[in-house]
């Protein structure tokens, strides 16, 4: 008994504080994830004050956030768009590796890592955070501009990506053959594109069976469904967030508006659980010996993904602003860099306290560069008395990759492209 009460003080606590949090970051204009990683920070071990009796049932919310965050991401687009998508935006996504991953690769070497500690420290700063992203993008209103839908392909090619990479990443780190490797990445490959093809072929017979006028039961199927998918692709080596991603492609029409609408506050709650987990469970003595390598390594890959999504969105036709705003919204890493480093820990110890310090940074940075990088630029160019540019443009200048259509939801998204036209 004297368990659950502490167990229902902490947790009252900690939704109590994160409530506070929300409304101070709304009240002068930012997004709250910044605040809710320094309270986890603040609380976890090493912190001011450690939460030790709602730390279980924490990190168990901290996955239901992110399979959440993925689902409702997934819910507004069709596993159509999908398609469309990676083969427009995988010009982009080659751009997104070489210039993300080279970073942390040529580090790791430098510092002596080898050839294991270089793959995964390039994954830690090649992966932008679709979590993080994905409330970003909600927080700021902008689900239904014209350069969401380029910012969601580079999104999902990363993703899918870490169907290939992170079995190859296991193999290197146990030191299996070729063999052992080629298997686990077969298994991958093949549950990403059964999904896939399940989504595409039979999305509407999966959406009439999961269909109900019931709400409470709409409730109970879809997050049931995205739940077991999750649990079933990361038993397969396939992230549970790339399935839960899936399972809301596969739903259409009204069952995803409905879903949409009945999830979005579990999204909330359960999506700032899993920030502030992430700093609780981050020891703060281990951050100062490393910052000094995390923050230029930061500084870097903040460049070169803003210059990825410019890149992306340049591609797509997107005006002057909108490029800018996509790059600055890539800029956050998060889940997947934790992942990356918590398998490699194993055989290389200094990549967890680096990686952490470097998501941390990243993960309150990416939140202001989404807000801010593009009224910077407009103000750099006022100061320099250029001009910003079109609003909006419907062809590329200079691409000789050729010019790929953007798509963005209709029924699935209530705002509207002239929120945002550019």
């Amino acid at each position: 008994m004297h368990d659950t009460t502490a167990l229902l003080v902490e947790l009252g606590s900690v939704i109590l504080g994160l409530g506070i949090i929300g409304r101070f970051a709304g009240r002068i204009g930012l997004s709250p994830i910044p605040l809710y990683l320094l309270a986890g920070l603040a609380f976890g071990d090493g912190g001011l004050l450690p939460l030790g009796a709602s730390e279980e049932f924490t990190a168990v919310g901290a996955e239901i956030g992110v399979i959440l965050l993925l689902l409702l991401l997934g819910l507004e687009y069709s596993a159509s768009e999908l398609v469309t998508s990676l083969k427009t935006q995988y010009p982009s996504g080659a751009v997104d590796f070489v210039l993300n991953a080279t970073p942390g690769a040529v580090a790791a070497l430098l510092l002596g890592w080898g050839p294991v500690g270089a793959v995964a420290l390039a994954g830690v700063t090649w992966i932008s955070s679709s979590g993080v992203i994905a409330k970003v993008l909600a927080d700021l209103g902008r689900l239904g501009n014209r350069e969401t839908p380029v910012i969601l392909g580079v999104l999902v090619i990363e993703d899918l990506s870490m169907a290939v990479y992170l079995p190859l990443l296991t193999a290197m780190l146990a030191g299996v053959g070729f063999a052992g490797g080629s298997i686990a990445l077969l298994v991958a490959l093949g549950t990403v594109g059964f999904v896939l093809y399940l989504a595409l072929r039979h999305g509407r017979l999966i959406s009439r069976a999961v269909s109900s006028d019931n709400p409470e039961m709409l409730l109970l199927v879809v997050l049931g469904l995205t739940v077991l998918v999750a649990g079933v692709a990361q038993q397969l080596q396939v992230s549970a967030a790339v399935g839960a991603f899936l399972v809301g492609i596969a739903l259409s029409g009204e069952v995803a508006e409905g879903a949409r609408k009945l999830l979005t506050p579990l999204r909330d709650l359960f999506a700032a659980v899993f920030f502030v987990f992430f700093g609780l469970s981050t020891d703060p003595a281990e951050i100062p010996p490393v910052l000094l390598p995390a923050a230029l390594l930061a500084v870097v890959t903040v460049f070169t993904k803003i210059a990825t999504g410019w890149y992306a969105a340049r591609r797509a036709g997107i005006g002057s602003r909108g490029r800018w705003r996509a790059g600055g919204t890539l800029v956050a890493r998060g889940e997947f860099s934790i992942v990356i480093a918590g398998l490699a820990v194993a055989t290389e110890p200094r990549i967890g306290p680096i990686a952490t310090a470097y998501v941390l940074i990243l993960v309150i940075v990416g939140p202001l560069t989404a807000r801010w990088t593009q009224p910077a630029v407009e103000l750099i160019r006022k100061w320099r008395g250029g001009d910003d540019g079109p609003a909006a443009t419907t062809t590329g200048t200079g691409d000789t990759g050729g010019m790929a259509t953007v798509h963005v939801p209709a029924p699935k998204e209530e705002q509207k492209l002239s929120a945002t036209t550019d």
